[in-house]
């Protein structure tokens, strides 16, 4: 691929990771604020660690706030990493469903979320690159 190709593809490659990796960040900060019982149950499950359920109303508005951020290119060291860190964190506590994906009850759905690590990391490395709404 030459030069000319790779800058006019680049920036709609970033657009695309940004955008459904924004709508994942969405989803998930949607639902704390619907199904705020979820999130202590997931910290409960995964983390061991026992939270209130306002804490899913601060958790979803970080995670719409990223969300937001990816959808406009907007802070993207911060935003970028801290969406990587972040996921990263939830793939980790899930390893034990992701090196058994098929035990009783089975839940290989959690691998899925290996994929999207990649995105959110190849989405901060290129970051530089990148170029959000208000950079026009």
């Amino acid at each position: 691929m030459n030069d000319e190709a790779l800058a006019r593809t680049l920036p709609r490659a970033l657009l695309v990771l940004r955008i459904t990796l924004g709508l994942f960040l969405l989803q998930w900060g949607v639902e704390k604020f619907i199904v705020p019982e979820n999130t202590v149950g997931i910290w409960g499950f995964f983390y061991g660690i026992s939270v209130p359920q306002m804490s899913a109303y601060v958790f979803g508005v970080v995670e719409i706030a990223i969300a937001i951020c990816l959808f406009l290119g907007l802070f993207r060291t911060v935003a970028y990493g801290a969406a990587m860190i972040l996921h990263a964190i939830s793939v980790a506590v899930s390893w034990p469903v992701l090196i058994q994906p098929w035990a009783d009850p089975a839940n290989h759905l959690f691998i899925a979320g290996v994929p999207v690590l990649g995105g959110f990391v190849a989405l901060f490395l290129l970051r530089r690159w990148d170029r959000g709404l208000l950079d026009r």
